[in-house]
């Protein structure tokens, strides 16, 4: 790989700029953070990329090319984090192996784990969960061949140049070296992740007898839904209902990804049409099926997925309001949300917002993390926050058709960041053979499936790098995942396309059976420093 910095599109407002090593990328990182580039809003590190997210309306792909290109990091780069002790029992399953595996005794793996400075070079897989690099280059073991089911919380792991401590339960194929009473993952800090990229750790054996009484944090939903409260009481729902807003920023640091509303344009005109603030959060219901019951009059709007919206008054009158307009609720009056006609995902806003609590700044609930509220069931109820409002919209805000199952829907694509992954033969099945979006599809991602799988031009192991909203990956099994809202932050297969900005809410209102067609409109381009050059 060249040690000029290549420049790869990713989507319509992401950079994935390709470095030689991973010192590079730690170098990288901290110049451009230093930088403080006022258009970049986050940048996820990798193990040899960087994934920069920027805001479009300040400047363009080229004009960050340009930006960035002109910095100079010095190759020795210090970071500037914390130094964090971590105490460890080495008791781990995989102690044998890994000692024989470098020719030492269980003891001298030990001593050199214990003498050996770590560095976060970055974050992901789960919130909390630290990649971190050795300044003993010996400390180098494989993955294990068959992952495991289940790696407890507090476990510390070797793969590869990385060390890792497991925030949460949770399956894995490192090797396990031993346990650590630390919490790694507590939302009651003021940083929630005990590790930052940059951050230095040291691990000082303990013995068994020194242990802490404490069980690492797991991140598990936050339930709230007061019973007695009054507000919007659930009385049915054929799936959990979700809190939605526009998500968390800036949390990539904690290893923590934006999630927030799959369908941000409907999410933003819901709150509209009550004189909610845009980002207020609202509830997004999946395929409908869900029935409140008003405890007091309240102000609501629909929009989304084509629903029937009935209403049944406390009196037993029924009739039915179009989704797109704001109407109102009298104490004891039902609402009843059909199953869609058209689209996936209905949102549902209340005059004054919910009161609902906020974790990591977002009242977003995330599937994959499990942040947030809990999802919403039957018997919760949905509390008013009677925050100060704007003016009711008077009209309709309708808003796009969206597909039924069986359609066949054109999507437009931005070509990258690793298109050259592919054979030519597969890029040409990419875009004119029809995909279905099957039913394992969630606010994850949407599972796809084609004819044809795609065959990689490439068959090494792509390192781990950021993914954002829209990345097309394509797995093993070359049948695509198209990322949604609650995707993880990094990944590592390669993303062929990324879906484009206008058309990421369409995306998340694709249903099952409905079958997409990709239409690249920004071509696949690797840029060297600057894009003129």
């Amino acid at each position: 790989m060249s040690n000029v910095p290549q420049f790869r599109r990713a989507g319509s407002n992401g950079l994935l700029i390709e470095l030689p090593d991973l010192d590079a990328t730690v170098a990288w990182f901290e110049t451009i953070g230093a930088a403080a580039f006022d258009e970049i809003e986050e940048v996820i590190p990798g193990a040899r990329t960087l994934l920069v997210r920027f805001n479009v309306l300040v400047a363009s792909h080229d004009d960050l090319i340009r930006k960035i290109g002109g910095l100079t990091p010095g190759r020795g780069a210090q970071s500037v984090g914390r130094l964090i002790e971590i105490p460890v029992i080495y008791d781990g399953e995989d102690l044998a192996f890994v000692a024989a595996h470098l020719g030492c005794s269980v003891d001298q793996l030990v001593r050199r784990h214990g003498a050996a400075t770590f560095t976060v070079a970055f974050t992901g897989f789960a919130p909390g969960f630290a990649y971190m690099t050795c300044d003993d280059p010996q400390l180098n073991v494989p993955r294990r061949e068959t992952p495991r089911v289940r790696i407890p919380a507090g476990s510390v792991a070797m793969a590869g140049a990385f060390c890792g401590v497991y925030p949460t339960d949770s399956p894995g194929g490192w090797q396990l070296l031993g346990t650590t009473p630390s919490t790694m993952w507590d939302l009651t800090r003021e940083r929630a992740a005990l590790l930052a990229p940059g951050d230095h750790v040291r691990f000082r054996e303990i013995d068994k007898r020194d242990r802490l009484i404490t069980v690492p944090s797991v991140p598990l939903f936050s339930r709230q839904h007061a019973i007695a409260a009054s507000g919007l009481r659930v009385i049915s729902s054929d799936r959990p209902a979700l809190y939605q807003d526009t998500g968390r920023q800036g949390c990539s640091n904690q290893g923590v990804s934006r999630s927030g509303a799959a369908d941000l344009a409907a999410l933003r005109a819901v709150n509209e049409l009550v004189g909610n603030r845009p980002d207020e959060a609202a509830v997004e219901i999946t395929y409908g099926g869900l029935t409140l019951r008003a405890d007091e009059p309240v102000t609501c709007a629909v929009t989304g997925a084509e629903v029937s919206v009935r209403i049944e008054t406390q009196r037993g009158h029924a009739f039915e309001v179009p989704i797109g307009v704001a109407f109102a609720l009298d104490a004891g009056d039902t609402l009843t949300l059909g199953v869609p006609m058209s689209g996936v995902r209905s949102y549902l806003s209340i005059r004054g917002g919910f009161d609902v609590e906020r974790v990591l700044g977002s009242a977003s609930t995330d599937t994959l993390s499990k942040l947030g509220p809990a999802p919403i069931i039957a018997g919760d109820v949905l509390v008013p926050a009677y925050k100060a409002c704007a003016s009711i919209y008077p009209y309709s805000l309708a808003g796009p058709a969206l597909p039924r199952g069986g359609d066949l829907v054109t999507v437009d694509v931005v070509m990258g960041p690793r298109t050259d992954w592919f054979t030519p033969q597969s890029l040409s099945i990419f875009f004119s053979q029809p995909w279905a979006a099957t039913a394992e599809s969630s606010r994850v991602g949407v599972r796809l499936l084609g004819e044809q799988a795609l065959v990689r031009a490439r068959q090494d192991e792509l390192p781990s790098e950021g993914t954002c909203a829209g990345s097309i990956q394509v797995p093993a099994s070359g049948q695509p995942v198209l990322f949604l809202a609650d995707h993880p932050l990094t990944g590592g297969y390669p993303v062929i396309a990324v879906v484009a900005a206008h058309h990421l809410s369409l995306a998340a209102q694709i249903p099952i059976g409905c079958k997409i067609r990709f239409n690249p409109i920004v071509d696949f381009q690797v840029y060297a420093k600057d894009p003129e050059q």
